[in-house]
C-alpha cells in the first residue's frame, strides 16, 4: 500500500478550490438571474414586447409611409418572429434607455455598445461592427493621425462608445482632453462641428454615412481605435430565455444574409456619395432643385411617379441643368434625343418644363409596354434601364438571362446579363447587337441612390432647419457638455 502524502493532498485540495472559484466567479454575472423563462413568458402572455429605443436616422424614425429605421427593422421583424406586437418608447438617449430597461420594459435597442461591464444587463449578440471615426471641421489642416489632435477641441457622446474609445487613447496619450454629452444626438454633434462650436467629433463610421449629406462642410478623418460592437440589452433580472431567443433570431437573419442586406439598405450610400462628392450633391440640392421641384412634383401628378424618382433620374442624367447637352446629341434636363422629343411631343428641349414632362411621360411609356410579367420594382427598374440603353437591348438581355438559367422578369437577373451585351459571344446572338450594357446598370443604381438620398432629405429637412437654427443661437456653448480633461 503506497505510503500517505499529505503534500499531495494539499495540492489536490488547492486546485479543487481554485476550480471552485473559477466557477463561482463564472456563475457571478447570473446571480440575478430568474429562471430561463421568466421575462420571454410574461412577453407572451402579455402578447407584446416593450422597447426602449432613440428616435435617430440610425435607429428608429416616423417616415413618410410609417416607422423606419435599422433597428425599428430589426425590433419589428423580431416581434413577428417571437409572434407578439411591438410598443416602443422612443424618448431616450443611450444612458436613459439602460436605466429605463433596467426598471421596466423587456429591451433596449438604441444603437448600443456591448458593454459587459453594465450591471444588472446582459446582451445579445453583435448587431453590427461599430468603428469609431474621427471627423472634422472642413478648412482646418487635414487631421489623419492621433498627432493631429493636439490642441482640438473634440466633442463626442457619452455612453455610445466612442467615449469609452477616447479613455483608452488617452491612457497611452495623456495630452488629450474632450467634450462628451449625454443629450446630444449625431446630427446635433456634428452641426456643432460644422458651426465652429467644435473642432472635431468622434463617431461611428456608419453615422457619419447616413448624415453627412447634410453637413459637407465636416471632413472625414481616420477610424479611432479598434471596432466595438453594436448589441440589444436586457435586464438581467429578466432570466435567459428573451435573449436566447433574440440571438436565435439574429443568427437567423445573418445565416439567410438579411441582415447584411438590412445594413447595405440603411448604410449603403456612402460609396455613392464618395463618387459624386458630397458638397456638389448638396449644392445641387440646395441651389438647383428647388427651381425644378414643382415641376417634378407636376410631372409626377400626371404620370404617377414619385416626384422624386423623376428628380434623381433628371439629376442623373443633366445634374439638373436644362442647357445640357452631350456629345451625341442629346439635350434638356432630362436629356431626351430628337426623335424621343419629338414622340412625346416637345418642340424645345431646353424648356425645363417641356423637358422634364417629356421624360416622364417617356418613362411612364416605357412601363406600359414592358412585359404584363414583370411586377414591382423590376419594372420600375428595368424601365429605367430602358431609358438609358432603349428597350430593344432590354429585351435582348431578357434573353440573355433566361439563357444563363435567370428569371427574364427579375431585374437582379437581367442586371447581370446586361454587360454582357459588351462581349461579341452574346451580343452576336441578340437581335440588337452590341450595346454599352454595364452603363445602365450603374444608371439605375445612381437614381436608385439619388431616390433614396432626396426621400431621407425630404422628409428630414423640416428637422434639419430646426437644427440649424438651433445650433446658430446663442446657447449652443459648453453647458450641454462635460469637459474631460488631459491627464497633464
Amino acid at each position: 500500500m503506497p505510503e500517505f502524502d499529505s503534500r499531495v493532498l494539499l495540492s489536490r485540495l488547492r486546485l479543487a478550490a481554485l476550480l471552485l472559484l473559477g466557477v463561482v466567479l463564472c456563475l457571478a454575472p447570473y446571480r440575478h438571474f430568474k429562471p430561463a423563462s421568466g421575462l420571454l413568458e410574461a412577453v407572451h402572455e402579455r402578447d407584446f414586447i416593450s422597447i426602449h429605443t432613440r428616435n435617430t436616422p440610425t435607429t428608429y424614425y416616423e417616415g413618410r409611409h410609417g416607422p423606419t429605421g435599422f433597428e425599428y427593422e430589426l425590433m419589428r421583424r423580431f416581434a413577428e418572429f417571437l409572434g407578439v406586437s411591438l410598443t416602443l418608447d422612443a424618448r431616450h438617449h443611450i444612458n436613459s434607455a439602460l436605466d429605463a430597461v433596467r426598471q421596466e420594459g423587456d429591451l433596449a435597442a438604441a444603437a448600443l455598445p456591448l458593454d459587459l461591464t453594465q450591471r444588472d444587463l446582459i446582451y445579445s449578440r453583435p448587431i453590427l461592427d461599430l468603428q469609431p471615426l474621427l471627423v472634422y471641421r472642413r478648412g482646418l489642416p487635414p487631421v489623419n493621425s492621433t498627432e493631429g489632435l493636439a490642441g482640438l477641441t473634440i466633442g463626442t457622446i457619452r455612453g455610445s462608445g466612442t467615449d469609452r474609445v477616447l479613455r483608452e487613447l488617452q491612457a497611452e496619450h495623456p495630452e488629450l482632453g474632450w467634450q462628451e454629452s449625454s443629450d446630444l444626438e449625431i446630427a446635433e454633434l456634428l452641426s456643432r462641428v460644422e458651426n465652429g462650436s467644435l473642432d472635431a467629433a468622434v463617431v461611428f463610421e456608419h453615422q457619419f454615412r447616413i448624415n453627412r449629406i447634410f453637413f459637407p462642410g465636416v471632413e472625414r478623418g481616420f477610424p479611432l481605435g479598434r471596432p466595438l460592437s453594436m448589441a440589444w440589452a436586457f435586464p438581467a433580472q429578466g432570466g435567459l430565455g428573451l435573449q436566447q431567443e433574440a440571438n436565435r433570431f439574429l443568427a437567423d437573419l445573418q445565416q439567410e444574409e438579411l441582415l447584411d442586406e438590412l445594413i447595405a439598405r440603411h448604410f449603403g450610400h456612402d460609396d455613392y456619395l464618395e463618387y459624386v462628392g458630397a458638397r456638389v450633391f448638396i449644392a445641387h440640392l440646395n441651389e438647383r432643385l428647388p427651381t425644378y421641384a414643382e415641376l417634378f412634383r407636376e410631372a409626377a401628378r400626371n404620370t404617377g411617379f414619385d416626384w422624386k424618382l423623376l428628380a434623381a433620374l433628371g439629376y442623373q442624367e443633366s445634374h439638373w441643368d436644362p442647357e445640357a447637352t452631350s456629345p451625341t446629341g442629346v439635350r434638356g434636363l432630362m436629356m431626351l434625343t430628337l426623335p424621343t422629343a419629338g414622340e412625346m411631343g416637345v418642340s424645345d428641349r431646353l424648356d425645363p418644363a417641356q423637358s422634364v414632362h417629356g421624360g416622364a411621360r417617356y418613362l411612364r411609356q416605357i412601363k406600359e409596354r414592358l412585359p404584363e410579367s414583370i411586377q414591382g420594382k423590376d419594372r420600375l427598374y428595368m424601365a429605367m434601364a430602358a431609358y438609358n440603353v432603349g428597350l430593344g437591348h432590354l429585351y435582348d438581355a431578357r434573353v440573355i438571362a433566361e439563357e444563363r438559367g435567370g428569371n427574364p422578369d427579375s431585374w437582379e437577373d437581367v442586371r447581370e446579363a446586361l454587360p454582357l451585351l459588351q462581349q461579341h459571344e452574346w451580343h452576336s446572338k441578340t437581335r440588337h447587337g452590341y450595346a454599352r450594357g454595364g452603363e445602365p446598370v450603374i444608371y439605375v443604381r445612381n437614381i436608385r441612390r439619388y431616390h433614396e438620398i432626396l426621400t431621407y432629405v425630404d422628409r428630414s429637412q423640416q428637422q434639419y432647419l430646426q437644427l440649424n437654427e438651433l445650433s446658430n443661437g446663442e446657447d449652443d456653448d459648453a453647458p450641454l457638455f462635460d469637459i474631460i480633461s488631459p491627464l497633464l
